[in-house]
């Protein structure tokens, strides 16, 4: 396979590799951004390891299971590596792959793939991640294992050296420790080697004294074979005794020092090369101390953020619930294997006192006072430091009691909850999963805890919210603050109008009110919502001195740096209540995911500073993800396209209307335009009218898209246009989904100002397609954009790319300037939504507020509703047969 094109590949000094999940056990690699530049030798090698796995994927992943884990490298590609080097170590262990080499298969138990599970990151993809994504994995990596060994020449014990040569294969050598009945030899010790392969493969096992039969006492291959045996008796004087004594070729029973002398000794046998077979509590830690802390059991006396929890502590040996006398007797008793109630357990003295100390400290923080429902959660992440108790001394367990864990079950499963009305005057019907999001929101508002819906781009965030808020309506006057993206107000607007036209709005913005008094006590007594946005929170900040009884974040990845001056206001607004709505995921930044919690449940996730540390710890123990994830999943409805509860409620093709405001720039420029237009209007008729409504209504339009494209200016200035500031919006979500993009415009000159822009925002080239693109180039770009490598999006001219093109990999469309004959724009969109599309294709409309586009477009949308033959073929001739007063009410601004 050939390298991607260099054009593809963006700069990578100031970005890490990720990975991106995909049905069927697969994966891509991609570039993200990070703060500060990488190390030039971590960065030399995360660009060896692209070149890698875009030359051979199946190579690559068996290569990533012989290289080693680094800070280096991103949790997700990390996790990655886990994955394959789980593989490798099993593949090592085997001691027959010498002999069957291309015909190995390393199975994978469910306990394997559970580990794997719970040891996830937060990564791109993760709707796809199962068990049956890990056993997909498992087996590319099989077979990617027999094609790489059966063209190598050398051994396989060559080939692991060759690759990494700190790992070895295990010896044919196994040491079997069981269980006896023999009071003075409670356990038995067998030494045993693998034999010759039977037909199905798999070795015999016979004791380690028929190897003197089959080899002769002083022959090279008894040797070779005893040559782990050897290396682990130079650092276990335990084996050396045994070698010494030739009682390595017999079975023999051990006392409960030699046995407990066996069992701590494992990993150096094991580092030997010898596979040892042991008691499965042993290795499952079952014998182990463990301090279990619930909380949560009862039902606090009021609901609320501060609402206080009961707390309780056991301590555990063995399974066996322990109490603090019976403690301090073992700790007069020797060290080692005790038998306890039926059954084997380590006593380890320094582990005991650790424990007892950690107990003793959760029994005071049980007389203490109760901890407070955020605490309690919080609790999972930070128990060991608050209880001062380390991993080694004993397995520590938090549960969630009774009232916790049912309050819980309803934030993770919405279908439980009680559901809740729309209110009266509402006009939509919600579908299924969005009637549950609202009665989640609605009862984490009971709670006093703060959401983030994070459900997937299309599913309807705003009007779940609005119909929350409907429903609040008709119960009580609520005053509710609403911060957005300035490009957002007249989606929100609109909205509104359209669900819920009784919900009373106000907007803090001069764009709708020219004199905004402080702290006007009227205005707050007749409205029930008021929005504004991040921008204004910074010269209103007389807002944050108001108690709301609820605060909405929309897009509310703006908060994500902590560090900012924006973030810092918005954190200081009052509220009862809190919602965050974002469709950006959280994959691969957990800096944003603290952010995004301190505004919500501050202290949830402790201080910056702990949180920081925290995610050190993750790169050497990642079991630390799923407490992470068990703390903030109940935080975060999240419903994605794919789900198959939420799949079956959606059309395959969601469209939607994305309204954008008019800068200063473009109101003066669109006025001008339609004053000159009135004057000349006046004193034309026929065709040189029809030119000149035809001619205008061409020019409004590239107002609309950009002042520059009107003034046949190059600069395009994001700023000086509400529709790229609304592309970058959408455009930044569907990058963070990796997913790609088709954006079409009727306009040749203005795509090389958006393939420009979209450059940045996808930090990836793109490509354009249009009218004087070379009929043989339209094939090369069609393969290049369904092709492997990551192409996020192409921009095309409606007229030539419009139709026979096959764009599947897309599942956006953007409609960035309106064609205004619906037949035209489904043909276009059919580029992405057609056989061969995996995906719900969602569709952007873009329309600028109070324009010509945007009365336009309800006129076709009335005209929808009477028949499906919306327009004639021409597109806007028909407009050139209005008369003088309907035309400059069509084309004037509508304030």
């Amino acid at each position: 396979m050939a390298l991607p094109h260099i054009e593809h590949v963006v700069e990578t000094k100031n970005k890490e590799l990720i990975v991106i999940l995909q049905p069927n056990g697969g994966f891509e690699l991609d570039w993200q951004a990070i703060v500060g530049k990488m190390d030039s030798s971590q960065l030399a090698l995360q660009e060896a390891m692209y070149t890698r796995s875009m030359n051979n994927s199946a190579e690559f992943l068996l290569f990533l299971g012989f290289s080693q884990k680094s800070a280096a490298h991103s949790e997700s590609f990390g996790y990655l590596i886990a994955i394959a080097a789980a593989f490798v170590k099993k593949l090592s262990l085997n001691p027959d792959v010498e002999v069957l080499r291309e015909q190995t298969v390393i199975a994978i138990e469910d306990d394997d793939v559970e580990l794997l599970l719970q040891q996830a990151p937060f990564i791109n993809g993760a709707e796809y991640l199962d068990q049956s994504w890990i056993e997909q994995l498992w087996e590319k990596l099989n077979a990617s294992f027999s094609q790489t060994i059966q063209s190598y020449e050398g051994t396989v014990e060559q080939f692991f050296a060759a690759m990494n040569p700190q790992l070895q294969l295990v010896g044919r050598v196994f040491f079997h420790l069981v269980e006896s009945k023999k009071e003075e030899y409670p356990f038995s010790f067998l030494a045993t080697y693998a034999a010759e392969v039977s037909k199905e493969g798999k070795s015999r096992h016979l004791p380690l004294k028929n190897a003197l039969v089959e080899y002769g006492e002083n022959s090279r291959k008894l040797l070779e074979l005893l040559s782990t045996v050897n290396k682990a008796s130079e650092s276990s004087a335990f084996i050396a005794e045994l070698v010494e004594s030739g009682d390595i070729f017999h079975p023999i029973g051990l006392t409960t020092e030699e046995a407990y002398t066996f069992l701590k000794e494992i990993y150096l046998y094991e580092e030997a090369g010898i596979f040892c077979r042991i008691p499965k509590w042993w290795r499952s830690r079952a014998n182990s101390l463990k301090l279990s802390v619930s909380v949560g059991d009862k039902q606090p006396s009021r609901l609320g953020f501060d609402a206080l929890v009961d707390f309780n502590a056991e301590l555990f040996l063995g399974g066996e619930s322990l109490a603090v006398s019976e403690i301090k007797h073992l700790l007069a008793e020797a060290e080692g294997l005790v038998f306890i109630k039926g059954k084997w357990v380590e006593v380890n003295h320094e582990k005991l006192k650790e424990a007892l100390k950690a107990y003793e400290q959760a029994q005071k923080l049980m007389k203490k006072s109760d901890i407070s429902i955020v605490d309690a959660m919080r609790f999972q992440l930070s128990s060991e430091s608050i209880l001062d108790v380390s991993e080694e001394a004993c397995e520590l367990e938090v549960t969630n009691g009774e009232w916790l864990n049912s309050v819980i079950k309803g934030l993770t499963h919405p279908e439980t909850i009680e559901p809740v009305a729309s209110g009266d005057d509402f006009h939509a019907s919600l579908r299924t999963y969005q009637e549950r999001g609202v009665s989640w929101l609605h009862f984490m508002k009971s709670l006093g805890l703060g959401a983030c819906l994070a459900d997937d781009m299309g599913l309807g965030k705003t009007v779940q919210v609005i119909a929350l808020l409907n429903f609040i309506r008709t119960k009580k006057h609520e005053k509710t603050l609403l911060i957005v993206p300035a490009s957002l107000i007249g989606n929100w607007m609109s909205e509104i109008a359209k669900f819920a036209p009784s919900l009373k709005c106000y907007v803090y913005h001069p764009s709708e009110n020219k004199q905004i008094e402080a702290h006007d006590s009227r205005v707050l007594e007749e409205h029930d919502l008021f929005i504004t946005t991040y921008g204004m929170l910074l010269k209103y900040t007389w807002l944050k001195d108001i108690t709301w009884d609820s605060l909405i974040l929309d897009e509310a990845q703006a908060i994500k740096n902590p560090n900012t001056k924006q973030t810092k206001l918005v954190k200081q607004v009052k509220a009862s209540y809190k919602i965050a709505m974002t469709g950006t995921p959280i994959e691969n930044r957990l800096a944003d995911l603290w952010s995004l919690f301190d505004f919500l449940n501050k202290g949830l996730l402790g201080s910056a500073k702990e949180f920081s540390g925290f995610t050190k710890r993750l790169k050497e123990s990642p079991d630390g993800f799923a407490k992470l994830k068990q703390v903030v999943g109940p935080f975060i409805l999240r419903r994605l396209k794919t789900d198959k509860t939420v799949i079956s409620d959606l059309p395959e093709k969601i469209e939607m209307k994305t309204y954008a405001a008019l800068t200063k720039k473009q109101v003066v420029l669109y006025n001008k335009l339609v004053n000159d237009l009135r004057i000349k209007i006046e004193s034309s008729d026929g065709i040189e009218r029809k030119g000149l409504v035809l001619a205008s209504l061409m020019k409004l339009k590239q107002i609309c898209n950009h002042p520059d494209q009107y003034l046949g200016q190059g600069f395009y200035a994001e700023e000086e246009s509400g529709k790229y500031a609304r592309l970058r919006e959408i455009c930044e979500t569907i990058y963070e989904k990796r997913e790609r993009v088709l954006i079409f415009t009727q306009f040749k000159e203005i795509t090389e100002s958006l393939h420009a822009f979209l450059e940045q925002i996808f930090q990836h080239k793109g490509l354009i397609l249009h009218g004087e693109t070379p009929v043989k180039k339209r094939k090369e770009l069609v393969a290049e954009f369904q092709g492997q490598a990551y192409v996020p999006f192409m921009v095309l001219s409606i007229k030539a790319g419009g139709v026979g093109l096959n764009l599947t990999s897309a599942n956006h469309v953007i409609h960035f300037d309106r064609w205004w004959n619906p037949a035209v724009e489904n043909q276009a969109t059919d580029r992405a939504f057609r056989i061969g599309q995996k995906k719900n294709v969602i569709v952007h409309k873009f329309i600028t507020k109070g324009t010509i586009e945007e009365k336009i477009d309800l006129v076709i949308e009335d005209k929808t509703k009477l028949s499906q033959e919306i327009m004639p073929d021409v597109q806007e001739s028909w407009i050139t047969e209005m008369d003088n007063k309907q035309l400059m009410d069509l084309f004037k601004l509508q304030e």
